[in-house]
C-alpha cells in the first residue's frame, strides 16, 4: 500500500441483483474508507435494503463481489426486540453474546433509556424500541456501520441522537453505509442512487 493511501473498510464491484423477473440493479460499485459515509437513495422497492443486505453478507448477489476489512454492525429496519425483553435485558444479551464489557447503564443513559430501562418492549413506544436497538451500536466498537432507515419512529431528539452517534463514529475512523429516505441530516461522502 502506498504511503498516505487508506485501505477501504468496505468495497464492492459489479454488484447486480434480480428479484423475480425484475432487475433491481446492475454494475453497482462503491467504496467506504475510514471516516467516510455513503447514503443509498431510491424509491421504495428500488433495492436499497437488498443492497445493504448484500454488503453485510446476508444476501448473495447475482453478480459482483464485496470485500469487508473488519467487523460490521448491521442495523435492520426492524428492531429485533422480543415483547418480554426490557432495554436492559436486550442490550445485556447482545453484550454477553459479543463478549462486550461495555457499561450497560452508561449505554442506557446515552440512548435516553434510563427511565424505561426495565420496562418490557411490549409497553415501550416505537421510538424507545428503536433507541434500544440502536444502543447495540455502542456495545462493541466495529469499524463499519450498515444502517437501514435509522431514523424510523424517532422524534427530533432521537434523530439528533443518531446524528451524534454517526458523527462520533466517523470522527473515530469508522465508516458508515445507510439507506435513508428524505434528508440524511449530514453531508455524506458519497451517494448511490438506485
Amino acid at each position: 500500500m502506498r504511503r498516505g493511501v487508506t485501505e477501504p473498510l468496505l468495497s464492492a464491484n459489479g454488484l447486480g441483483m434480480i428479484r423475480g423477473e425484475r432487475v433491481l440493479f446492475t454494475g453497482v460499485g462503491l467504496s467506504v474508507a475510514p471516516g467516510e459515509s455513503l447514503v443509498l437513495r431510491g424509491s421504495n422497492g428500488a433495492g436499497k435494503t437488498t443492497l445493504l443486505r448484500i454488503l453485510a453478507g446476508l444476501t448473495r448477489p447475482e453478480a459482483g463481489e464485496v470485500t469487508r476489512n473488519g467487523l460490521h454492525h448491521w442495523f435492520a429496519h426492524r428492531e429485533g426486540l422480543k415483547p418480554h425483553e426490557t432495554p436492559r435485558t436486550h442490550l445485556g444479551l447482545w453484550a454477553k453474546a459479543w463478549g462486550s464489557d461495555s457499561d450497560l447503564d452508561s449505554v442506557l443513559v446515552q440512548m435516553g433509556l434510563k427511565r424505561p430501562a426495565d420496562v418490557p418492549a411490549r409497553y415501550l413506544s416505537a421510538g424507545q424500541r428503536r433507541r434500544t436497538a440502536l444502543g447495540r451500536l455502542l456495545l462493541e466498537k466495529r469499524p463499519i456501520w450498515m444502517l437501514d432507515e435509522p431514523y424510523t419512529a424517532l422524534d427530533a431528539e432521537g434523530r439528533d441522537l443518531v446524528l451524534e452517534l454517526i458523527e462520533d463514529h466517523l470522527k473515530s475512523g469508522g465508516g458508515m453505509i445507510a439507506a435513508i429516505h428524505g434528508e440524511s441530516g449530514f453531508v455524506p461522502t458519497n451517494e448511490v442512487v438506485l
